[in-house]
């Protein structure tokens, strides 16, 4: 994973990982099977995803090695435990905790398998929860309200750069062209390379 040069002096993820705290409230059981904007992924897999990288970017933030932050996203397709309703919320809030911690930012760690500079991991931590959010709003018809330091800093993130966006290896997709005074949220979602317009069924 290749990122843009870009620096977030002070890392605040608890805006994004309230919304998506919100967003799970709300997710009925039926929905679990539906689609998502990830191929991939039906809501019950995107949820494994959330959980997994929660805990994966808190152990990050804590400087800890081992299979949480070792393991690529990629190796299997993530499985929801039954008690994701109770265990994702206080994860959630040990992320938070996690990267409000100036050694957070400070020195190298590692997530998903790759090495990072602390400061880059924590914008790429924010990022998951910004998009990832959308993806869980969007796929359970729900309202997204990511606040705006959150989104300015997935932008900043996601411009594009030197990195390649169309090997087997790339997190995201080539950005989808939006109009120059799109939304924030349709901005960013649009350089994740996903369709702001994105609806179940599509």
């Amino acid at each position: 994973m290749e990122t843009n040069n870009v620096t977030a002096p002070g890392i605040d993820l608890g805006p994004a990982a309230r919304l998506i705290q919100e967003l799970i409230r709300a997710v009925d059981d039926r929905q679990l099977d539906g689609p998502t904007p990830c191929p991939d992924y039906a809501v019950r897999e995107l949820l494994g995803h959330l959980l997994g990288l929660t805990v994966a970017f808190r152990d990050a933030a804590h400087k800890k090695s081992g299979p949480t932050t070792g393991t690529p996203p990629t190796s299997a397709l993530p499985v929801l435990p039954d008690d994701w309703r109770t265990a994702l919320p206080p994860l959630l809030d040990e992320l938070v905790d996690a990267w409000r911690s100036p050694a957070a930012l400070e020195g190298m760690t590692r997530a998903g398998g790759v090495d990072l500079p602390g400061q880059v991991a924590g914008m790429v931590a924010l990022n998951e929860l910004v998009v990832h959010g959308w993806d869980l709003a969007r796929a359970t018809g729900q309202e997204f309200r990511a606040d705006e330091a959150s989104l300015r800093s997935s932008e900043a993130l996601l411009a594009p750069g030197d990195d390649d966006r169309t090997g087997p290896d790339a997190i995201f997709g080539p950005p989808v062209p939006v109009p120059a005074d799109a939304p924030p949220a349709d901005r960013v979602i649009a350089l994740s390379g996903r369709r702001p317009d994105w609806r179940p069924g599509d």
